[in-house]
């Protein structure tokens, strides 16, 4: 059951203090509180919960302010908590009246904001904010002379689009075929020892496993600094052969019956990621491809694929690949998949987002040699887009200074989504997603483009509050 908090938020000096205080109208949870267009998006997620039925969910602005503290100082789900205990601006920022000593959830709930705010309401709502501080900044637009409104108008396109795509990996060990067979057979032998459990007094003696033997053949190679492709390929045909007797053996014991009740939620979801697992190694060995269509690289996160972004130092990465764009200094996550796929054929929608963002084409598209294709460029030849980067075919023998400058400038414009890409993965949480379900890494993902974005204003914010600062001390020390 949701119940809507006030509509009326809560100004900063209302908000009661044990010591008789009063929050600062400059701190940056206080900003930020009034950036996030809390109540446009608090109908959508009530649409989520029974009306009538279950114990009041907790407010939209506690769940997704928890969120964005998380991200914002880098911090694991319980020191999310922790903090919000002990900081009056980070209760203010998710929603509170007055500050208490007591958490105001279990660090556990974290977890359930996830999979409740999923990653397109967290894309509207970046989209809405950022839109809504570039409305009320046109008023000063409004101010330039006729002449430069007239230029405008002429103008049918404008603003500049840049776009790229990149890898956020999952919290995962570097797999190989090896370990992960042996992982897979060592979870097989815990699910015989439970499937036996309850029928140790109806069959004569429990299955073998031989997974002492079946460990030691596994060390035997993996201790091995260099180990020959030979003696992989034997070692992993012994893991072959114990998982299929381990998985024949768990057949049998489910076919009483009772003992499939025995199994918990986790166990049974194991058991079908070891089946699939077990079939594409096989299929692999005997076929010695290196290679197979939705191969599994986790046992505890199978949907995370290996993605081929040919870097240097990271050929192959694991994770969810996204494609991205920044348009007026704010960045935007535009797709994001667990599989592979490539970014070029993304442009026109990425296109026609920015037309619908700000009601016009883009003078220039920033992407980089991927997405220039024969399709994308006439795409945005009809449209009066320029694309950046050379024509195709032969390079010409002279190439002017104008065009020179032209590819330099084009490039230098580029590097802005290079650097949110560094910032995010750097600074934020982009380069490891701790979060293990596919739906709350896709969120957190989100968050972290949300996230950015609140910091690009904040930095903003404090750069116009300065220079006005300034400005009124020299005129007092002039006039």
């Amino acid at each position: 059951m949701y119940r809507k908090a006030s509509s009326s938020p809560t100004p900063p000096e209302n908000f009661e203090l044990p010591f008789e205080g009063k929050l600062s109208q400059d701190n940056r949870w206080v900003i930020m509180a009034n950036l996030i267009p809390w109540d446009e998006f608090e109908e959508e997620y009530a649409k989520i919960f029974s009306i009538d039925m279950g114990a009041p969910a907790l407010p939209f602005r506690m769940a997704l302010g928890s969120l964005i503290i998380k991200e914002r100082l880098g911090i694991s789900d319980r020191e999310t908590v922790e903090q919000i205990k002990e900081n009056p601006y980070l209760q203010y920022f998710i929603g509170r009246k007055h500050y208490s000593n007591e958490a105001p959830y279990d660090a556990s709930l974290l977890v359930r904001f996830r999979e409740r705010i999923n990653v397109d309401l967290v894309n509207q709502i970046n989209q809405r904010m950022v839109k809504k501080i570039q409305e009320e900044t046109e008023e000063e637009s409004k101010k330039k002379s006729l002449s430069e409104r007239q230029e405008t108008r002429e103008s049918p396109n404008q603003g500049k689009l840049i776009l790229d795509a990149t890898c956020a990996p999952g919290d995962i060990s570097y797999p190989n075929d090896l370990g992960l067979l042996n992982q897979a057979r060592v979870k097989t032998e815990k699910i015989i020892d439970t499937l036996y459990k309850p029928l140790k007094g109806r069959l004569k003696k429990k299955p073998k496993t031989y997974r002492n033997l079946a460990r030691k053949d596994y060390l035997k190679v993996a201790k091995k600094r260099r180990s020959s492709r030979k003696e992989r390929r034997k070692a992993i045909k012994k893991q072959l052969k114990y998982i299929k007797r381990n998985l024949s053996h768990i057949d049998q014991l489910l076919q009483t019956g009772e003992a499939l009740e025995g199994l918990s939620i986790s166990q049974y979801k194991s058991l079908l990621v070891v089946a699939e697992v077990y079939r594409q190694q096989q299929w692999m060995y005997e076929n010695k491809a290196q290679r197979i269509d939705d191969r599994i690289v986790s046992l505890s996160q199978p949907h995370i694929r290996p993605i081929v972004r040919g870097k240097a130092g990271k050929p192959v990465e694991f994770g969810a690949k996204l494609a991205a764009s920044v348009r007026d200094g704010y960045v935007f996550l535009d797709r994001i998949s667990w599989d592979n796929f490539n970014e070029a054929g993304d442009l026109k929608a990425q296109i026609e987002a920015f037309k619908q963002h700000t009601g016009v084409y883009p003078e220039s598209v920033h992407v980089d040699r991927i997405y220039r294709n024969r399709e994308n460029r006439a795409f945005c030849k009809e449209r009066g887009i320029r694309i950046s980067g050379p024509p195709l075919g032969r390079p010409p023998a002279n190439v002017s200074s104008d065009k020179k400058k032209q590819a330099l400038d084009d490039e230098k414009v580029r590097n802005a989504i290079e650097g949110k890409f560094g910032i995010s993965k750097r600074r934020f949480s982009l380069n490891r997603v701790m979060a293990k379900l596919p739906h709350t890494s896709q969120t957190a993902i989100a968050i972290t483009f949300l996230v950015m974005n609140l910091s690009t204003l904040l930095r903003q914010f404090f750069c116009l509050f300065l220079c006005n600062t300034q400005h009124h001390a020299f005129f007092l020390d002039n006039y």
